[in-house]
């Protein structure tokens, strides 16, 4: 069964949206590993502060099921993807990595590029998977992120519970 990880993000109504997300796929993947939270600007528009984190958890799903269902539990939380990729939201969610599955096609992109290019999902990636390797790039994400310059990129951890 491939280990998923999926970057949760939200600067709408953050606290609930990410509280909801992580009992949504606790209910439908069972037990997760959860990084700490963090906080960062918006990048790419003006906006409230995000809060980010990566959960983790083991599923047999195939990778297009995932994809549904994170779809769908954005969109119970107001998520419409015809939004501008670049603005506020209420829920984001991610598809990082599937196991050690390499995709970019039309429909699926793993290892995300994001990983390569956030400190909000690398960072949080590292804290709860640092001897995890990318898949492409063979470096483990605390590697990845001792590499990283986050200088443009300030991120700072919370003291926010997405469990409570």
């Amino acid at each position: 069964m491939p280990r998923v990880y999926v970057g949760i993000g939200s600067n709408i109504d953050r606290g609930n949206s990410i509280r909801g997300a992580v009992r949504e796929l606790a209910a439908h993947y069972g037990p997760l590993t959860l990084s700490p939270v963090y906080e960062s600007k918006a990048h790419g528009f003006e906006g409230d502060n995000f809060y980010n984190l990566v959960a983790g958890f083991d599923a047999a799903e195939p990778i297009e099921r995932i994809k549904e269902t994170l779809s769908h539990i954005e969109s119970r939380f107001g998520r419409s993807r015809r939004e501008n990729r670049f603005s506020a939201r209420a829920l984001d969610l991610d598809l990082l990595l599937y196991g050690d599955i390499v995709r970019h096609d039309g429909q699926v992109n793993l290892p995300h590029p994001d990983i390569q290019r956030y400190a909000f999902v690398l960072r949080p990636l590292a804290d709860i998977a640092p001897d995890l390797r990318h898949p492409e790039t063979g470096l483990t994400c605390a590697r990845m992120w001792e590499q990283f310059d986050s200088g443009k990129q300030e991120i700072w951890k919370t003291d926010f519970d997405p469990r409570s």
